[in-house]
């Protein structure tokens, strides 16, 4: 089999020998693991809806190897290139996810999804990456004085996309866009007492979040005190965390997926820590966090502030998500349905990931002296 010399001047060549090789191992594992665990979770989970066992696998297995395809594409990307993918995805991710406030299908109380034959796509997922990516461009030229009100645009398009997660509601996912935002704005420079206002204005939303949506309410009181509400799923997540113990039951032997509905989605973490047992937790949260911190190593030696801004807004996105979903499962945070990137269950949540993670990787391959952004 042919190998790729440092003298291959060809597209594949050039990648092969700029792009982050262990970043993309790590994702690579990810996705490895995330074919284990449909194997592990799914089955039981779609017997008891009715559908054929294999139903999620099939479908998760399609999902996953796209989502590979899709990271090793887009990585191919220039900066330049990431920003003028990204533009155009935020304004189709805008209109897409405008129109499940018309024609989009209301599931547990939310609006976040656009019926399509074989997928229920959720366009905000798609916001995430694409929002970050045009923040910190936005930004950047402000600062450098190429664009008049670059950030103020930036607040502006902020504040369309809260007003429209907020209508769906889901307030994970507008939790998670601020968070990066508020960071892409502080790593830019912004003035401290500025920054301190931000933080205040987005403490008061929070506690407005809690005022005005009940379904918010009832989450964070369930998880300051246990003997409010329904406790069910985080309950039995804990109790097969401690059947798993170090080694875990052994594949196929946990009983959690047997119990909870969304044991191959948003508790597939519980899944993997009664079968599999802590060493393989951590091995999982190992894999995010060296993804995290290699990221934001590699970008100490960055000059370039749109490249700096929307690396640390897409790294931060992936690892907020990731805590978001395990810290749910281990009941540190109030429950939230967010999916475990590459592991959970969910088409949109892995295709959008792994763009996110395409253009991670585009934007931190290394470029020669002379080379545009």
């Amino acid at each position: 089999m042919p190998t790729l010399s440092r003298a291959d001047t060809s597209v594949l060549g050039r990648w092969w020998w700029t792009v982050d090789r262990w970043t993309l191992l790590a994702i690579a594992t990810l996705i490895g693991f995330g074919y284990v665990m449909m194997l592990a979770a799914s089955p039981a989970v779609a017997e008891r809806i009715g559908q054929a066992r294999d139903v999620f696998i099939l479908k998760q297995v399609f999902f996953l190897a796209l989502a590979g395809l899709i990271v090793v594409a887009v990585s191919l990307l220039s900066p330049r290139g990431v920003r003028r993918v990204a533009l155009v995805g935020c304004a189709g991710a805008l209109v897409l996810t405008a129109l499940t406030l018309v024609i989009g299908v209301q599931i547990k109380g939310a609006t976040r999804w656009i019926a399509l034959p074989g997928l229920s796509l959720q366009p905000s997922e798609f916001l995430k990456p694409c929002f970050a990516i045009v923040a910190a461009w936005l930004i950047a030229e402000g600062k450098r004085g190429t664009l008049r009100f670059g950030t103020g645009i930036a607040c502006a398009v902020y504040l369309l996309i809260a007003l429209l997660l907020k209508s769906q509601p889901d307030i994970g996912m507008l939790a998670v866009v601020t968070g990066v935002f508020v960071l892409q704005l502080f790593i830019a420079g912004l003035n401290l007492v500025i920054f301190g206002g931000v933080l205040g204005m987005v403490c008061a939303a929070a506690v407005g979040a809690y005022a005005l949506f009940p379904h918010v309410q009832s989450r964070v009181a369930r998880f300051l005190d246990p003997a409010v509400g329904d406790h069910y799923q985080v309950n039995r997540a804990l109790e097969a965390f401690g059947a798993g113990g170090l080694l875990g039951r052994g594949p196929g032997e946990g009983h959690v997926k047997d119990v909870l509905p969304d044991a191959h989605a948003d508790f597939v973490f519980a899944v993997a820590g009664e079968e599999f047992g802590m060493i393989v937790c951590l091995v999982i949260l190992g894999v995010f966090a060296f993804i995290v911190l290699r990221g934001l190593l590699r970008l100490l030696a960055e000059g370039d502030m749109y490249v700096v801004l929307a690396a640390t807004g897409l790294i931060a996105s992936f690892g907020l998500q990731a805590f978001v979903n395990m810290g749910s499962t281990l009941h540190l945070i109030p429950t939230k349905g967010m999916t475990l990137p590459f592991i959970s269950y969910g088409g949109s949540s892995a295709i959008a990931i792994a763009f996110g993670m395409g253009l991670l990787l585009a934007l931190t391959r290394r470029r020669g002296p002379g080379e545009q952004l």
